[in-house]
């Protein structure tokens, strides 16, 4: 008899709790469908945030590839223009050799032409 009336209770508890009601299930999850549709709403926030920030990130490393050329151009064009200032120093040491032999030349003229006319005044005293 135990047995029965203890088979009897145990069915009778388990009945007793059965399955949820549908309002019942709306009420626990509405609250959880409000919070992940706010988590969604977030995480779309934050994807479009991070996609921004990638545009950037992509931006500023063609910036630094533009930096790092002009950098190369510029040391191109200071080695050109060194070079040039060189050549432009070698020209003027030739000049002012130039301008030295052309002062010595005249130097000569200019003595041989004294010794031609006292050469000439002698002849012409004579």
């Amino acid at each position: 008899m135990k047995k029965v009336f203890l088979g009897i209770v145990s069915i009778m508890l388990l009945l007793s709790f059965g399955c949820a009601s549908r309002d019942y299930v709306r009420q626990q999850v509405d609250p959880l469908i409000d919070r992940i549709s706010k988590l969604e709403a977030r995480v779309t926030s934050i994807e479009s945030r991070i996609s921004a920030l990638e545009a950037k990130v992509a931006e500023i490393d063609q910036v630094k590839k533009d930096v790092q050329d002009a950098k190369a151009m510029a040391q191109d064009a200071k080695a050109m223009a060194q070079e040039s200032m060189k050549t432009a120093l070698d020209c003027c040491d030739k000049a002012e050799a130039a301008v030295k032999r052309a002062e010595a030349a005249a130097d000569r003229a200019e003595n041989a032409a004294m010794k031609a006319g006292k050469a000439f005044e002698l002849q012409q005293k004579k």
